[in-house]
């Protein structure tokens, strides 16, 4: 008698075709180290371990980096750039070069080439109108040196601090973040803290380069604030506590003030306190007393740094303290 068929196979191939598949979709469906691509909540978890594994961008500029950029400036015949204002103004050939105050009288006066007529269509279609005084960037020229210089203080900190994406950071008197934007992009956010006094500064901050940047999503904590206080930032202990070229402009009595309290707020042995340029407030008193008044901080002084420029004929000099009691 002949076999059953169905379709040319007979029904014990047929059996074995089904129970094979189904085993296939059970293991597929029950083994999580499947190949499957699919985007489930393990695979997403995988995904985000990873971003977290992942080396950190580096906080400074390698030899390798030098290398590579002189390279392209040579292969793009960039190696001198002019030394003469005619000689600038020769490679502006189509180009319209406008200063600041230009730039702003064109922008109050024409408002941009293309822009809404009706204010109020204009106010809804703009998250965050700014002024124009910060859109041509007028406050990058408040410093006594170049803008680029902020990068070469985030390097020397980070690299002087081992600096990671986990500490936490407190600038005082960050201005307009010229420095503080570049610790902003590499912590995590929340972990960049600024006590600040000057209006100007907070509203080019606040209104203009975290915007402008991206940095939004990073949610630095930006204080406005005076006198040294720090209590708007909680019980935060601190990784890294820099002031730029702020106490010299401040009175002994208060820097000193301000020392008491951000002992307490710094990481002992580990944490650094930096502060640039002199440390007036130290030295007027003499060595021996200094010393003594840092020592009943439980503060030490560690010493004196240089840092250069990448970009520019400059060094900065920084002093460094820490923690030395629990």
């Amino acid at each position: 008698m002949a076999s059953p068929k169905a379709g040319g196979l007979s029904a014990p191939v047929l059996l074995l075709i089904g129970a094979s598949a189904a085993a296939l979709f059970l293991f597929f469906l029950y083994n999580p180290s499947s190949s499957c691509t699919c985007s489930g909540p393990q695979s997403q978890s995988r995904i985000v371990a990873a971003e977290r594994t992942k080396a950190p961008d580096p906080v400074s500029t390698s030899p390798d980096d030098i290398a590579w950029l002189k390279l392209q400036l040579q292969a793009n015949n960039l190696q001198d750039p002019p030394t003469t204002p005619e000689a600038w103004h020769e490679l502006r050939k189509g180009i319209n070069p406008r200063t600041r105050e230009q730039q702003l009288q064109d922008f109050r006066q024409y408002k941009g080439i293309s822009h809404y007529e009706d204010e109020t269509e204009a106010r809804n279609r703009t998250a965050l109108p700014c002024p124009g005084e910060l859109l041509v960037e007028e406050h990058h020229s408040n410093y006594g040196e170049p803008w680029a210089g902020g990068r070469d203080v985030f390097e020397f900190l980070g690299q002087s601090t081992h600096l990671s994406r986990n500490s936490r950071v407190l600038e005082i008197g960050c201005g307009t973040l010229r420095v503080g934007l570049h610790f902003i992009r590499y912590l995590e956010p929340g972990h960049f803290h600024c006590l600040e006094r000057d209006q100007l500064s907070l509203m080019a901050a606040l209104r203009y380069e975290l915007p402008s940047q991206g940095l939004l999503h990073k949610r630095p904590k930006i204080v406005k604030g005076d006198d040294m206080d720090f209590s708007k930032f909680g019980d935060t202990v601190f990784d890294l506590i820099y002031a730029s070229a702020v106490f010299l402009h401040m009175p002994d009595k208060l820097v000193w003030v301000g020392l008491e309290r951000l002992a307490k707020r710094l990481k002992p042995f580990d944490g650094r306190i930096l502060v640039s340029h002199n440390i007036k407030f130290c030295s007027r008193l003499g060595g021996e007393e200094c010393t003594r008044r840092l020592s009943n901080l439980g503060l030490e002084y560690l010493g004196k740094h240089t840092h250069d420029s990448l970009l520019f004929n400059h060094y900065e000099i920084w002093f460094e303290f820490r923690r030395n009691k629990p």
